[in-house]
């Protein structure tokens, strides 16, 4: 038997190939953005006087983790009626129910004891749902200019940053509900010649432009670049609201303390609304007006434990790959320094991973599965890596509210292509060059993982049916997506599986003996091995896990995706030295099935990370009410720990492939 010479440029090719169509949707996608608009990246200057709107979000609580709709509760409805305004469709699967409000504000006119509404008589219905959110710690998100109403409270010498205000707060077994709001907006003076500055930054641009003289007829107007709200509890004289309309001022003075509650909900009884805005200039410029936001308790990265994890992890990846470099090349050298005799007699002493010379490339079992499994990983981790990087740059940021969703099922339903083209010249090089089937393969590429997220969602989808709840998708919605898979995903899947079909296999560098080698019997199980290796890939994500489940499930806000995206690099690294590592010391022991084994080496990290979505669940999530509340959390868990193990998988299989291809071509044997 012989190695072939050539066959490691081919391999390099179909790898790279795979790669430089990532390259190309990634340059499609820049070269379609010159007009591209980033939501809530561009000031809006409002001329005094202009009228501002208030929006509503959902109701949100940490308690049940099922968002409703605002005007479920017995709120003020808008003069014009409720209005959707969400922007785009991540948006929507995020749970947002982004609506009008009855909250209106003049820009730079400050205004107080405004009457709102004064709602029905509360219903026997209405007055145990206003309770049971009240108990289940529901959260009111009002938005403007896309900026979330923030709210500052005191605690001991600290002051604690929240997004939203409560319903209401019970108080010796009394409900009460916050039924008047002081809003505080932070505006910033705004001149047209500013826009260059803030605008263009590139190159020398900003050193160049200059700011022109205020005392300059310009377009003068003022941005928003703050707001604040402090919920407060009014007694109000019912009898007093019974003739007012909406935005009359409230016959009586309002005094707004935070610190004490009067206005008890009870049945058959209504409540009247109110509120009071002031405005303020600030020094806060446009690009700054969400470092509030990012500056929460609690959201704060450490960075000195995440740059010390990053170190000893690097470290230990360094010493493995040294190692295995050491090993294999000293064996390899020894073998060559050898004359034809000896290397003659060696061959007949061979021990370890040359005894399995005629079994490595031996078809695993279930290939095709493989190959889908393989195929669908590059697209996940391809989704992946685009997105975290594109956040990086800013085009992602929290300001552009459902974006990184948007992003996120974009990239996946181009990277088809690259799915497609991955599998079926896997499939074909498994098969010798025979390509018969690829049709079979990218259909199974096109709908395993979708397959697998549309059974958990959908289910998933059923009880927040079930619980009325915003978070429900949609059947529009759901229709939307079954389009997009149909119309975008699936052909470019198809159509790079043609393009893999066509394209040359890789040529395996030594011939499989018709009868398999006899494995010896393994003192330990080798999936036990399988199984503990991904701890090291584990080891890598942990801390900057917290602080992603602390975002889906806390409602904090992450933004340090730079830092996500080195901690992504880092984790294919040690997936892949992971997975190389224990391909080898499979091939020592003359253990020639590999395929499967460097596959979830790599992709055992997803056991690893479910098991910390408990932990999470059952030690930080100890609020969480109800069995609606679990099973969301834990059926979306499983989604995205699937994703996990799909992609990590991959990458320790490619690693381990290029691997023996390159180990059982560095060696002549006869």
């Amino acid at each position: 038997m012989g190695f072939a010479a050539g066959s490691g440029n081919k391999m390099t090719s179909f790898f790279g190939s795979a790669f430089w169509f990532l390259v190309l949707c990634c340059l499609a996608f820049l070269q379609s953005g010159d007009g591209f608009y980033l939501p809530g990246s561009y000031p809006h200057e409002y001329p005094v006087g202009e009228v501002l709107s208030v929006k509503v979000n959902s109701l949100t609580s940490i308690e049940t983790e099922l968002p409703f709709s605002y005007y479920s509760l017995p709120f003020c409805h808008p003069q014009e009626g409720i209005k959707d305004s969400a922007e785009n469709l991540g948006e929507l699967l995020m749970g947002d129910r982004i609506e009008n409000s009855p909250y209106q504000f003049k820009m730079f006119t400050n205004d107080s004891e405004v009457f709102v509404c004064r709602t029905n008589p509360l219903s026997a219905e209405d007055f145990s749902l206003l309770k049971k959110r009240i108990d289940e710690m529901y959260q009111v998100n009002v938005i403007l200019e896309n900026l979330p109403a923030i709210r500052y409270t005191r605690r001991d010498d600290f002051v604690l940053r929240w997004t939203g205000y409560p319903i209401g707060v019970r108080a010796d077994n009394s409900y009460y509900v916050f039924n008047h709001l002081k809003f505080t907006v932070l505006v910033h003076k705004y001149e047209e010649t500013d826009v260059a500055r803030v605008v263009g930054t590139t190159g020398d641009a900003a050193d160049v432009i200059q700011i022109a003289d205020k005392s300059r007829s310009g377009k003068v107007g003022w941005i928003v670049v703050g707001f604040e709200v402090v919920p407060c509890s009014v007694l109000h004289n019912l009898e007093k609201t019974k003739n007012l309309k909406m935005y009359d001022k409230y016959p009586a003075k309002i005094q707004c303390d935070p610190t004490t509650v009067a206005m008890k909900v009870n049945e058959n009884q209504p409540i009247a609304f109110t509120y009071e805005v002031a405005f303020v200039e600030s020094d806060i410029k446009w690009p700054s007006r969400w470092d509030a936001y990012l500056k929460m308790e609690g959201a704060k990265v450490h960075w000195f434990s995440i740059l010390n994890s990053l170190m000893v992890i690097a470290f230990l990846a360094g010493i493995v790959l040294v190692i295995l470099l050491r090993t294999v090349r000293r064996d390899l050298t020894r073998y060559e320094e050898l004359d034809k005799e000896a290397q003659a007699q060696m061959n007949e002493e061979l021990s370890g991973w040359k005894l399995v010379v005629g079994d490595v490339f031996r078809a695993p079992s279930h290939p095709m599965l493989l190959c889908v499994m393989v195929g669908d990983g590059v697209q996940i981790l391809g989704m992946a890596v685009v997105t975290i990087f594109f956040a990086a740059l800013g085009f992602m940021s929290p300001a552009s509210r459902g974006t990184l969703v948007t992003g996120m099922l974009f990239f996946y339903l181009i990277l088809g292509i690259a799915a497609g083209y991955v599998a079926v010249r896997m499939w074909k090089t498994i098969k010798g060059g025979n390509h018969s089937g690829w049709i079979a393969v990218s259909w199974r590429v096109a709908c395993f993982f979708p397959g697998i997220a549309f059974l958990i969602l959908t289910t998933l989808n059923f009880l927040l049916w079930g619980s009325h709840s915003t978070g429900a998708i949609p059947i529009s919605l759901f229709i939307v997506l079954l389009l997009l898979w149909f119309c975008i995903s699936l052909p470019l899947t198809l159509a790079g599986g043609f393009i893999g079909a066509k394209a040359s296999h890789i040529e395996f560098p030594v011939r499989t003996n018709q009868i398999p080698r006899e494995i010896p019997p393994q003192k330990y199980p080798s999936w036990l091995l399988v199984i503990g290796a991904g701890t090291l890939p584990f080891g890598t994500l942990f801390i900057e896990l917290f602080f992603i489940m602390s975002s889906l499930w806390m409602g904090r806000v992450y933004y340090v995706f730079g830092f996500l995206l080195i901690v992504l690099i880092l984790l294919i690294v040690v997936c892949a030295e992971v997975s190389l590592v224990l391909t080898y010391m499979h091939l020592c022991v003359e253990d020639w099935k590999w395929w499967w084994k460097s596959f979830f080496s790599s992709g055992s990290v997803a056991i690893y990370i479910f098991l910390y979505s408990i932990n999470y669940l059952v030690f930080d999530l100890k609020s969480l009410s109800g069995p609606v509340s679990a099973s969301l959390y834990l059926g979306y868990s499983l989604f995205m720990v699937t994703a996990v193990m799909l992609a990590t998988g991959t990458i320790g299989f490619i690693s381990s492939f290029c691997f023996v291809h390159y180990l059982f071509s560095s060696v002549k044997l006869d």
